[in-house]
């Protein structure tokens, strides 16, 4: 029977895991990795066998790493907006707009400020600790070029009608394109924001790949 191999990237995409996931178990030879030509592949009937015999808590840990995987596919440290100036919630959320049109994610950022704020007033997105889930009230896949999650710090908290009454410096506003990806991102998000020491880490972060760093690398130790 001729073997099947898959390459690091296909293994990675057949897990539905990122490629430093992979290359990571090949590093520490949960697979073996051997070089075809100028590529190293590994043997997909391992993979299979390595899948058919996780337990309870292995099945749990590859379930996160999936989650951390698909909100990296609308998450990176281009889309992290460090220590903005504004005095108020509006301004807040016209930098966020910019920063959507800078990115390409949108066209026109005065359309996408205007129904941010309309979502913002009918209730604040303030969900307490000092953050913000910013985003339209509706999906408008055909204005949102591709489903993304831009991060934003302000420079000094902002009244935001925060559930707790504290200010907010930390935005995360989310461009996506349909409930799935909606509804994951919100639990995923929120989950990690119950962590004080991850909360402190997006306050105090120096760079960019600090930020993208506790969101998804982090989040598997």
């Amino acid at each position: 029977m001729v073997k099947e191999y898959l390459t690091l990237r296909q293994a990675a995409a057949y897990l539905k895991v990122t490629d430093s996931v992979i290359k990571e178990m090949t590093k520490s030879k949960v697979f073996t990795a051997k070089k075809v030509g100028n590529t190293y592949k590994v043997e997909k009937a391992e993979v299979d066998e390595w899948l058919a015999n996780l337990n309870e808590r292995e099945v749990e840990h590859l379930a996160l790493k999936r989650s951390v995987c698909k909100f990296s596919d609308y998450f990176n440290p281009k889309f992290v907006n460090l220590d903005f100036s504004a005095d108020n919630k509006y301004e807040a959320i016209g930098e966020m707009s910019k920063k959507a049109k800078d990115l390409k994610i949108v066209r026109d950022h005065r359309w996408l400020y205007q129904v941010v704020v309309a979502r913002e007033e009918l209730v604040s997105t303030a969900i307490g600790k000092g953050v913000a889930l910013l985003h339209p009230r509706h999906f408008h896949p055909s204005k949102v070029k591709r489903p993304s999650i831009i991060f934003g710090r302000s420079a000094e908290g902002i009244e935001f009608d925060a559930i707790d009454n504290k200010p907010v410096n930390l935005f995360f506003m989310l461009l996506l394109h349909d409930d799935v990806q909606h509804l994951f991102s919100i639990s995923y998000i929120s989950k990690l924001l119950m962590n004080e020491d991850i909360l402190k880490t997006l306050s105090d972060a120096k760079t960019n790949e600090e930020i993208v760093t506790v969101l998804t690398k982090n989040v598997l130790k």
